[in-house]
Order: C-alpha cells, then sequence, then structure tokens
C-alpha cells in the first residue's frame, strides 16, 4: 500500500523540531534485500536534505542464514543473542560486510557519503549460565567522538553487528541492542527499528478497534507488557520492544517499530501524527494544556469535520480567538488531536462543556473521556456547582462515560439560554452536578 505524505504544513510542523538532530535508523538485513530498499535510501536522502543528521545500524541474520546455505555450513546463531563458534563469526564477518557494502552503494546512488567505522568497541559476553558464549559481544562503549567527526562532515555512519575489542579481536553483536546504544550514546531523538513486520501485534484486536497494531506504548505500558504478556510477542518483535524500553529509558524520546517493506512508511512514520507502526514514547508524549493564539488554526480543522457532520455549531476563527483561553488541547507528539472547552458563568455558578471534538484519526483512544474529564476538574477549580452540555448526537457518550443526566433549556444560564433559542438546533441538554 503506498501511503500519500501527509500535508506540507505537516511535514513543515516537524522539520524545525529535527532539524540538526540525530535520528539512528535500524534496518534488518532482510529489509536490506526487500524491493523497498531503493525508497529507503531515498527517504533517507530526504532527511539528510533537511538537515537531519542520519546513523544507520543495520543486522544480518537474513544474510547469514543464507551465506551459511550457500556454503553448506551450519552455524551456531543468526541474530547474536546466542553462542557464536569461530565458523559462525567467519561467516557473519562475511554477511555484515556484503550488507554494509550494499548500504554505501545505495547512499551512493542518491548522491550521500557514507562511512562504515570501527564506533563499537566490544567485550566477550563471557559464560552465561554456565555456557561459554564463545565470540558474541556486548557493548562496551560507543564512540561518539568518530561518529560525531563524521556527522559533521556530512557524512552517514553505516555501523554493522560487530564489535572490536582494543587487542583486535572481532564479536558478534546484536543489532538492536547496537542500534539502542548508538542511539542512547549521541543523545538522538528518535531510533527508528525497520522490519518486515507491521509493529507490535496482538492475535486479537484491541478494544474499540478492527486492527490489531499497537499504534503507540507509553515505556510504562511497554515494561509492564514485557513483565506479564511476554509470551504474546513475536520473537523479533521482543528484541526490538525491550531495546526500545531500554532506549526511552536512557532518554531517546521515540522508538519507532515499523515494516520497512512499506512503501514511504518512514516518512510516514517520520513526518505524521498517527504514523504506520507503533510508537514507544516517554510520557510526555501526549498532554492536555490550555489552549493559545497558535492553536487557533488547529483548533478550526478540529472543529470543521464535526460541523460537517452537524455535530456542532460551525466557529470561524476569529470567534475562536476571541475565546481562546476557555479552550484546551488534547496533543499527540505536541499536535492538537482533539480540543474542548470550558464556558464559564460565575454569577450563576454553572460552566459549560463545549466544542469537545477529535480528530477522527484518533477515535475510540479514549481522548473524549479523557478532555471531558479534564473539563470537569476545569469547572469545579473555577468554583462551578453545575456542568452543562448540549448535544445532538453524542449524548450517550455524555450519559455513559461523564455521568451526565438529561436536563432542560430552562437549567441554561439566561446568556447561552438565548443563544440556544436562536440556534433552532434543538440539542438536548445535559447536566451534571459538581457539588
Amino acid at each position: 500500500m503506498i501511503h500519500q505524505l501527509t500535508k506540507l504544513r505537516d511535514i513543515l510542523h516537524y522539520v524545525p523540531r529535527f532539524r540538526d538532530r540525530t535520528f539512528v535508523i535500524a534496518l534488518d538485513g532482510a529489509v536490506v534485500e526487500c524491493e523497498n530498499f531503493r525508497n529507503i535510501i531515498l527517504d533517507i536522502a530526504l532527511l539528510r536534505s533537511l538537515n537531519i543528521d542520519v546513523v544507520l545500524v543495520h543486522g544480518a541474520a537474513h544474510q547469514i542464514h543464507k551465506l551459511a546455505g550457500e556454503m553448506g555450513k551450519k552455524i551456531s546463531n543468526a541474530d547474536g543473542t546466542g553462542i557464536t563458534d569461530f565458523e559462525t563469526l567467519q561467516i557473519s564477518l562475511l554477511a555484515a560486510n556484503r550488507v554494509s557494502h550494499e548500504l554505501l552503494e545505495g547512499l551512493s546512488a542518491s548522491d550521500l557519503r557514507g562511512a562504515v567505522g570501527n564506533a563499537v568497541i566490544a567485550h566477550p559476553a563471557g559464560i552465561l549460565q554456565g555456557i561459554d558464549q564463545q565470540h558474541t559481544g556486548r557493548v562496551e562503549r560507543v564512540d561518539t567522538g568518530l561518529l560525531a567527526s563524521l556527522i559533521k562532515q556530512g557524512i552517514v555512519p553505516v555501523i554493522p553487528p560487530l564489535g572490536n575489542d582494543g587487542e583486535g579481536h572481532s564479536y558478534r553483536l546484536n543489532s538492536d541492542a547496537v542500534a539502542f546504544e548508538i542511539a542512547r550514546s549521541l543523545q538522538a531523538v528518535k531510533l527508528i527499528y525497520l522490519t518486515t513486520h507491521r509493529g507490535l501485534t496482538w492475535q486479537k484486536p484491541q478494544k474499540n478497534s478492527k486492527d490489531n497494531l499497537v499504534r503507540q506504548i507509553s515505556v510504562e505500558e511497554a515494561e509492564n507488557l514485557l513483565k506479564k504478556q511476554k509470551d504474546g510477542i513475536t520473537p523479533e518483535i521482543l528484541s526490538k520492544l525491550e531495546q526500545a524500553v531500554k532506549a526511552v529509558r536512557g532518554g531517546v524520546p521515540r522508538v519507532h517499530l515499523i515494516d520497512g517493506q512499506e512503501e514511504e512508511g518512514l516518512l510516514a512514520e517520520v513526518f505524521s501524527n498517527e504514523g504506520i507502526g507503533t510508537l514507544i514514547h516517554a510520557n510526555e508524549y501526549v498532554a492536555i494544556r490550555k489552549a493559545q493564539k497558535k492553536d487557533v488554526r488547529a483548533i478550526h480543522s478540529l472543529i470543521r469535520t464535526a460541523v460537517v457532520n452537524d455535530e456542532l455549531i460551525g466557529r470561524t476563527r476569529a470567534e475562536i480567538e476571541k475565546q481562546v483561553d476557555d479552550f484546551f488541547v488534547f496533543e499527540v507528539d505536541k499536535n492538537p488531536a482533539g480540543c474542548a472547552a470550558i464556558h464559564l458563568y460565575p454569577q450563576e455558578k454553572k460552566a459549560e462543556l463545549a466544542c469537545l471534538c477529535v480528530d477522527p484519526r484518533y477515535e475510540n483512544q479514549g481522548i473524549g473521556t479523557k478532555l471531558m474529564q479534564y473539563g470537569e476538574t476545569q469547572a469545579r477549580s473555577a468554583g462551578a456547582h453545575e456542568l452543562l452540555c448540549l448535544s445532538t448526537q453524542a449524548f450517550r457518550f455524555f450519559q455513559l462515560k461523564g455521568g451526565f443526566q438529561p436536563g432542560a433549556p430552562e437549567m441554561l444560564p439566561s446568556a447561552r439560554k438565548e443563544k440556544f433559542d436562536k440556534s433552532g438546533r434543538n440539542s438536548l441538554v445535559l447536566m451534571k452536578k459538581l457539588v
């Protein structure tokens, strides 16, 4: 499926935040051999044209299996998490070098410079549970000076799943772990895993969704998932989810798990709110805050869809700007995904919850309920004794989720009653006692 990129305005919203910052992009070996690989390189070229620094980390398990088959050899482990015997190490070196070369060729074809460097210093994994891991290693440290020097010169560093110690020994490393260490060391703003899976999925769709893909998950939720439901996660994704949690805890704000086989998937993930895969994020990814004048355009856009569906009364930008202090927005990655307003009538100790709407892309995610609860808190804090709302279609939502009860137009504040009579919409009046 070809993704049509988000509007130019949406893309430009992200560019200032990412300019001169670092993305670490980790490609599974199988992704390097898929048909979409050339498109991924073009996407990377676009990121570089926007002054976004990129470091590439690649896996080689796919190529190790393939090369071992061609050579008629049996390997001890392919992904760098188990025992690496000498023969497997030799095959891993050949396979990893081949993948690195393909990446360099791809970068050159897009007029980008790339370099493979020995930036990962490793040590032996040692003896684990009584078993010598032989030539399997663990990352000891990352030579950030070397990587920073390459980046400063406009060179894209290419990091294979291999490491060296100070004595000239090579070790097979897990590429997911290498990507995490690189991202943490460089203080990257994003770590993006390109795999052959859609992301984190469940066998059954989530509640209120036909899709079994987990679109976004906080680091706390991911940790809880790893503790309690680890067995239900695909092994390839499990490894990435474990490293994602480490990355977020290590200071990387966003980690993405996406299907590298999907055309324009990388750009759709980076330059849109909803993305195509799974986002693991720190807590600040979503937030409710008071609206500001800069939000007027976004609020107007959110309301417009609801107006078309005859759910809300139309409001001009000027009207929204005049009442912007009454509004609050629900942000997803610093973009308004929902809004609502609390209009206060202090003399009558009443407040109205108005203009509650959610971007259709975020329906059935509980955003409307959170906005309603936030509005109720604001009304109560302002001294209101009753919270009112008017609805033509969503009254069941307010009753079931918010505890509102049927009311009557006579319960409206006098100024609001006058507008109600003039509108002719015959909305249902709902009310909730706050004291």
